[in-house]
């Protein structure tokens, strides 16, 4: 009738209650401290330090595998990009099921997955061991990734969500900063399985505290339904994708596989987007892509983490290949592009809140460019290569660090209030999806110039160490290109509102 809605069935009602009996509930001394949304806020940015400690000491990894394995730059990049595979594939799948069974045991879980696929990493002899291993830490890290935004976004609420959203990238800054430093020490001391470990005891720390501090999950969607054709669409989807960017150089453009691979992305792409549109509860409501600002700060958020992660790739083999550092140097040298960042970024979350994004983002982006041109003149030996180089990577860092925290808490704000969950979800894919990018098309490219250089690509064993750098430079195009379309894509978006809460039902 109108006016009315109907109650939920039973069988929804006993699944609310009983996934939310499951969910240990915070002590209430513990609950009704002044500062506790700031404990939730700070439980997440745990998961948030964990995530970048592993993907940059995994960045600084990858020489050292390259020679344990014998294996190509092809092969090794899969050891990274296997865990984001299956992290963009499966992080709508779990925000979902998250709305509908509760984000506590989910998110708790997420920890305890990735913390044993960390310990099993480290354990292994063989690559193809380790990047079956990396998949199953991207599913643990899908799990946290899913629920950590909305938690923190729900626990801050509207007033301090800037503030929250520049701690949550300053503890991924700090992961990042610690993760080359700790890599560079623990490659050059105890040996590659060891930047695996390293993540464990953080791992059994967020399990602990997260089952004291995190709220029960409140408003489930007891009446949702799980798209499961588009969950079947988009994985296939999304690896199809990855292959395609990682293997093209390799395999040939005239090759069976290239064309079979470009032809399954051709029509499952559109076949989920279809779906989508056509799902009464879909995986990804594409409908959000109708404002603009959200549309442009997405594109935003992906190019912007695709540059940051092929910056780390580039880097780390130019370091270690180019100019010959230890992974101990390396790694020192490394950390200045997350240390700048995480200083900048809680500073630009209060201007955020005080001159809006516009202004903040592309300033961001301008700084990554004049960075990359002052390294590029280091790489080719224009300029002198040790204080102008620390430079350019801090002011990268710096630049990075003006434009990821804003244009995260105005793409969210530029969603509806009532679909911020699902643009919090949304926002990790993208920035996932972009980290693949990233290191996929860093990697080919590198590939592509080694052959160019001498006549055999996908390896840097053995090649002269200018060969490295000329290359490493030739990327660094490749590099600029994302930074000018994150910039334009920020200088580009609209005044930003936010948008009615019928607006993207129409």
């Amino acid at each position: 009738m109108s006016g009315q809605t109907s109650p939920p069935s039973v069988p929804a009602l006993l699944r609310a209650r009983l996934l939310i009996g499951h969910e240990p509930a915070p002590p209430d001394f513990i609950s009704r401290l002044n500062y506790y949304p700031w404990l939730i806020v700070g439980t997440t940015c745990i998961g948030a330090f964990i995530g970048q400690l592993d993907a940059s000491i995994v960045q600084l990894a990858l020489p050292a595998l390259e020679r344990e394995f014998h294996a190509g730059l092809t092969a090794v990049s899969w050891v990274a990009i296997a865990y984001l595979v299956a992290l963009a594939s499966l992080l709508p799948v779990f925000a979902c099921l998250s709305e509908m069974f509760g984000r506590k045991l989910l998110y708790l879980g997420g920890y305890a997955l990735f913390t044993i696929a960390s310990l099993m990493c480290g354990l292994v002899g063989h690559l193809n061991l380790l990047i079956l291993f990396r998949l199953v830490q991207g599913v643990g890290g899908a799990l946290l990734g899913a629920n950590s935004l909305t938690i923190l976004v729900k626990a801050a609420g509207p007033e301090r969500r800037g503030r929250a959203m520049g701690l949550f990238a300053a503890a991924q800054a700090v992961g990042i900063s610690a993760g080359p430093v700790v890599g560079g020490l623990l490659l050059g001391t105890l040996g590659w399985r060891w930047v695996f470990w390293v993540s464990v005891p953080f791992g059994l720390a967020g399990i602990i505290v997260g089952w004291f501090v995190l709220p029960q999950t409140t408003g489930l969607a007891t009446e949702k339904r799980f798209d499961w054709k588009g969950a079947f669409l988009l994985t296939p989807a999304v690896v199809s994708i990855v292959v395609i960017l990682s293997e093209f150089r390799a395999w040939g453009l005239r090759s069976i596989p290239l064309i079979g691979t470009v032809l399954a992305a051709t029509i499952l792409l559109p076949l989920f987007a279809w779906r989508e549109r056509k799902a009464a509860a879909p995986l990804i409501d594409l409908r959000l892509f109708r404002i603009p600002a959200f549309t442009g700060g997405m594109i935003a958020v992906n190019i912007s983490y695709a540059l940051l992660y092929s910056m780390f790739f580039l880097m780390s083999f130019a370091f270690i290949r180019g100019f010959g550092d230890s992974p101990i140097a390396a790694g020192l040298r490394l950390a200045i592009i997350p240390i700048a960042l995480g200083l900048v970024a809680p500073i630009s979350g209060a201007l955020y809140e005080r001159m809006g994004a516009r202004i903040v983002t592309t300033a961001g982006m301008a700084l990554c460019c004049g960075a990359m041109v002052l390294l590029s003149q280091t790489l080719t030996g224009a300029i002198g290569r040790g204080i102008p180089r620390m430079g350019a990577l801090a002011l990268f860092g710096m630049g990075l660090g003006l434009f990821i925290a804003p244009n995260n808490s105005a793409t969210i704000a530029a969603a509806p209030e009532d679909r911020s969950g699902e643009a919090g979800g949304m926002l990790n894919l993208m920035r996932v999806l972009g980290c693949i990018v990233g290191v996929a098309t860093a990697s080919t490219t590198l590939s592509w110039r080694l052959a160019v250089l001498t006549g055999v690509g996908d390896h840097t064993l053995g090649v002269p160490t200018q060969t490295v750098l000329v290359a490493a430079n030739d990327v660094l195009w490749l590099l600029g290109a994302f930074a000018v379309v994150s910039g334009c894509a920020a200088l580009l978006r609209s005044q930003l509102r936010r948008a009615p809460a019928t607006e993207t039902a129409r």
